[in-house]
């Protein structure tokens, strides 16, 4: 097969712009400025903004969609060939300003916000140039599916409109319906993405496409009624006067519904020609792709073998932590896999199925996050609200999502963090691993860490880097059993610890599926024979690696830097270390790539006082 660039494959595409977002909300490339911090600050300010004109929906979650900025409200990111290529050419342009900036004379904290854009816009311009995918340019999920079971429109829009965007007045809700009048168009724009990468030869697994499809048709289902959308703004207007949801449902049943339909009709075409191969070694250019993936997931150049023997090695020390905890606990014949096995079906540590368990796991999660509060200043000088609101997935999501997944809400605190929670069915959960889950998505993990991020200058908010975000939040579940949480729970800590060995399965399998020909079954078998993982949550995890290539990398491959730098502070500083000047080096830096992450580390361990 010929090799096609991305802007060869988009020229093949015969499409108008999509007027989703204002042009004029993004400025002009600046003459080259001052090196000033002042004039660098600016110039951070200045490529958020104008990245964020092509991303609204993320200027809307932040809640930085208003005064000058307040036209986002009303636009969507415009998915389609032409919305891609714009920013592309942002990424570019911005990315010869930053560089331009003599950095010199600058201060830790602008220096750093300069090295977190180079970084970014770096890598997401190696992802332009492959001939396919979505770049998430500063964010976690790049893919090669523009529209699969857990990637698209739609899921992102409904669950947005209903979560993110707030309605307090009539101005909030004319801009709801201004998105949802633009949401048909955002689909027919990925349409004409995911037709020219068939044509191209990327056609995803069977196995993805068969759930994709199964949601598809629920969200048809919804929409040719109303459904979600119409109830969400029916909820959010009924003290606001006007017709709301009469004008939401004429527009969703006439042609989001239709437009839902021809993307689903693109997926069964697909699917008629579609293999069980999961890897990206049966698709074309897939070796490429999935380089460029690890590379973006870890902010590393390490290779897939690399990648694979770290997870093995992490796997041996994690399990000889748990077999004697399992001994304690009565399990002590057969394999660390077996035994975790037997564990997760002791019923007690199961929650009853259907309303009443689930009533009983978000109470476990509120009893969890009380608790790992109350120690957070053992831990930290510096200290967040946590604002957070602990949420079910939309039904019509959760068969293709993980059993979990959280983040910080807007920076003025208008909108609360999220630890979205996937309750299809409670066997997904167990008593001894949900506090851990819990510590992960929101406190001291996802949800808490985001919000020191949102002191820094935007940019810093906007950009986000895989290793050190999911790298953070296993050294937050780390943390929280370095302070006492399990002491008298060993189940507990053993429900931690094969979380974090579940994450060095992760090295295995990713590379496993991608880079080593493994088969779907093999890698839902590894999890389950090795670590004892339940099956249930397995197999969707696998689906996610074959969609997600490379971001299940990220986590282990953070943490494990993570911990290198601390015992690197430790050596250095000897009794002047101090665990929460440590802690507070990490996140007050912001969300960095771990090249960068070394450089705060660094710094502070210069800064120590000398005793």
């Amino acid at each position: 097969m010929n090799k096609i660039t991305r802007r060869d494959a988009m020229a093949g595409l015969a499409t108008s712009a999509l007027l989703l977002q204002l042009p004029a909300c993004a400025s002009q490339p600046a003459a080259r400025l001052t090196n000033s911090a002042h004039d660098v600050r600016a110039l951070l300010d200045d490529i958020a903004y104008r990245l964020l004109s092509k991303q609204p929906e993320r200027a809307t979650s932040l809640g930085v969609d208003k005064g000058e900025h307040s036209a986002l409200r009303s636009r969507l990111t415009d998915r389609s060939a032409t919305g891609t290529q714009a920013i592309e050419q942002i990424v570019r342009e911005d990315l010869a300003r930053a560089s331009s900036v003599d950095t010199s004379a600058l201060d830790h904290e602008t220096r750093t916000a300069l090295e977190v854009v180079k970084s970014a816009y770096r890598t997401a311009l190696e992802g332009f140039a492959l001939p396919y995918g979505d770049v998430a340019v500063g964010e976690w999920r790049n893919s090669p599916y523009v529209v699969i079971q857990n990637v698209g429109a739609y899921l992102d829009i409904p669950r947005f409109l209903d979560s993110e965007h707030l309605v307090a007045d009539a101005t909030d809700a004319e801009a709801w319906l201004a998105r949802l009048s633009l949401y048909p168009a955002v689909l027919d724009g990925e349409l004409e993405r995911i037709q020219h990468a068939r044509e191209a030869g990327l056609v995803p697994p069977a196995f993805l496409l068969d759930k994709a499809i199964g949601q598809f048709s629920r969200s048809i289902e919804s929409a040719q009624s109303g459904g979600s959308l119409v109830a969400s703004i029916a909820a959010r207007t009924r003290d606001v006067p006007g017709d709301w949801a009469a004008r939401a449902r004429q527009v969703t049943t006439a042609e989001v519904a239709p437009a839902l339909e021809r993307q689903l009709e693109e997926l069964r075409r697909q699917r008629q020609s579609a293999t069980d191969d999961p890897g990206m070694w049966a698709r074309p250019h897939g070796e490429e792709y999935y380089r460029w993936a690890l590379k973006a997931s870890t902010t590393t150049t390490m290779t897939p073998d690399e990648v694979h023997r770290l997870g093995l090695e992490q796997i041996e020390i994690l399990h000889a932590r748990m077999h004697p905890i399992l001994q304690s606990l009565g399990y002590s014949r057969g394999s660390v896999g077996e035994r975790m096995q037997a564990l997760a079906n002791d019923s007690r540590y199961r929650f009853p199925e259907g309303d009443e368990g689930r009533e009983e796991i978000l109470a476990v999660i509120q009893e969890s996050l009380a608790k790992i509060r109350q120690r957070l200043p053992q831990a930290f000088n510096t200290l967040m609200r946590g604002n957070l609101e602990v949420r079910r997935l939309p039904p019509e999501e959760e068969p293709g999502a993980p059993a979990a997944y959280g983040g910080p809400g807007s920076i003025d605190g208008t909108i609360p963090g999220k630890f979205w929670l996937n309750l299809r069915t409670t066997d997904l959960h167990s008593r001894y691993s949900l506090p851990d889950l819990a510590y992960h998505e929101a406190i001291p993990g996802h949800v808490w860490q985001g919000e020191y991020a949102q002191t820094l200058p935007l940019i810093q908010s906007v950009l986000a880097f895989n290793a050190y975000s999911e790298g953070w939040a296993l050294y937050a579940e780390q943390l929280c059993d370095e302070l006492g949480i399990y002491d008298d729970f060993p189940a507990g800590r053993l429900g931690y610890l094969q979380s974090i060995a579940f994450r060095a399965c992760r090295l295995v399998v990713d590379t496993g599926l991608h880079a080593k020909r493994w088969s779907r079954e093999q890698a839902v078998r590894f999890f389950v024979d090795v670590n004892g993982s339940n099956p249930l949550e397995v197999a969707s995890e696998v689906d996610r690696y074959c969609s997600w290539p490379g971001q299940a990398c990220g986590y282990e491959v953070g943490h494990h830097e993570i911990n290198r730098l601390r015992s690197m502070a430790q050596t250095a500083l000897g009794p002047r270390y101090d665990l929460r000047a440590f802690n507070d080096t990490l996140v007050l830096g912001g969300n960095v790539p771990l090249d960068v992450l070394a450089l705060n580390v660094e710094d502070y361990i210069r800064r120590s006082p000398v005793e």
